[in-house]
Protein backbone atom coordinates (compact mmCIF):
# COMPACT_ATOMS: atom_id res chain seq x y z
CA UNK A 1 0.00 0.00 0.00
CA UNK A 2 1.19 3.33 -0.78
CA UNK A 3 1.35 6.25 2.06
CA UNK A 4 1.92 9.86 1.41
CA UNK A 5 4.76 11.27 4.32
CA UNK A 6 5.17 15.04 4.62
CA UNK A 7 7.47 16.93 7.04
CA UNK A 8 7.21 20.07 7.61
CA UNK A 9 10.18 22.54 9.38
CA UNK A 10 13.70 21.05 10.51
CA UNK A 11 12.03 17.39 9.49
CA UNK A 12 11.77 18.80 6.02
CA UNK A 13 15.57 19.65 6.02
CA UNK A 14 16.16 15.69 6.99
CA UNK A 15 13.35 14.24 5.75
CA UNK A 16 12.79 16.00 2.45
CA UNK A 17 9.00 17.78 2.38
CA UNK A 18 6.93 14.87 0.83
CA UNK A 19 7.72 11.10 -0.24
CA UNK A 20 5.47 8.29 -1.03
CA UNK A 21 6.54 4.96 0.66
CA UNK A 22 5.12 1.46 -0.14
CA UNK A 23 4.70 -0.61 2.94
CA UNK A 24 2.80 -4.17 4.03
CA UNK A 25 -0.48 -3.91 5.14
CA UNK A 26 -0.39 -3.50 8.90
CA UNK A 27 1.88 -1.02 9.14
CA UNK A 28 1.81 0.93 11.93
CA UNK A 29 2.35 5.05 12.31
CA UNK A 30 5.55 4.26 14.11
CA UNK A 31 6.53 1.17 11.53
CA UNK A 32 5.91 3.97 8.39
CA UNK A 33 8.53 6.41 10.74
CA UNK A 34 11.37 3.10 10.93
CA UNK A 35 10.98 2.63 7.53
CA UNK A 36 11.35 6.51 6.58
CA UNK A 37 14.78 6.54 8.95
CA UNK A 38 16.16 3.41 7.23
CA UNK A 39 19.58 4.20 5.80
CA UNK A 40 19.62 7.44 7.28
CA UNK A 41 20.95 8.35 10.76
CA UNK A 42 19.72 12.04 10.62
CA UNK A 43 16.22 11.18 10.13
CA UNK A 44 16.75 8.50 12.68
CA UNK A 45 17.88 10.50 15.17
CA UNK A 46 15.98 13.33 14.45
CA UNK A 47 12.27 11.10 15.20
CA UNK A 48 13.49 8.36 17.62
CA UNK A 49 15.64 8.27 20.88
CA UNK A 50 16.99 4.63 20.71
CA UNK A 51 13.22 2.64 19.51
CA UNK A 52 10.92 5.34 20.95
CA UNK A 53 9.66 8.45 19.21
CA UNK A 54 11.40 11.57 20.84
CA UNK A 55 8.63 13.52 23.02
CA UNK A 56 8.67 16.34 20.69
CA UNK A 57 7.34 14.77 17.84
CA UNK A 58 3.89 16.27 16.44
CA UNK A 59 2.22 13.28 14.51
CA UNK A 60 -1.24 13.79 12.14
CA UNK A 61 -2.93 11.18 10.45
CA UNK A 62 -5.20 12.51 7.46
CA UNK A 63 -5.21 15.74 9.26
CA UNK A 64 -6.03 14.29 12.70
CA UNK A 65 -3.80 14.54 15.38
CA UNK A 66 -2.16 11.23 16.51
CA UNK A 67 -0.51 11.12 19.91
CA UNK A 68 2.94 9.99 19.91
CA UNK A 69 2.23 7.29 22.63
CA UNK A 70 -0.42 5.57 19.98
CA UNK A 71 1.48 5.47 16.85
CA UNK A 72 2.47 2.29 17.59
CA UNK A 73 -1.08 0.60 17.37
CA UNK A 74 -2.30 3.37 14.54
CA UNK A 75 -2.64 0.99 11.38
CA UNK A 76 -2.75 2.55 8.21
CA UNK A 77 -4.41 1.83 5.47
CA UNK A 78 -4.12 2.35 1.83
CA UNK A 79 -3.82 6.71 0.53
CA UNK A 80 -3.27 7.48 3.84
CA UNK A 81 -0.99 10.87 4.55
CA UNK A 82 1.35 10.85 7.34
CA UNK A 83 2.25 14.41 8.57
CA UNK A 84 5.59 15.14 10.89
CA UNK A 85 5.91 18.47 12.50
CA UNK A 86 8.27 19.49 15.53
CA UNK A 87 6.83 21.08 18.41
CA UNK A 88 5.55 24.75 17.37
CA UNK A 89 6.73 27.47 19.33
CA UNK A 90 5.08 31.14 19.20
CA UNK A 91 5.14 34.58 20.57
Amino acid sequence: MKIRLKAFARFREVMGAEQVLEVPEGTTLQGLLIRAGEGSGRVQGALFDGNDLKEYVVLMRNRQRVLRRDADCEVLVDGDEVAVFPPVAGG
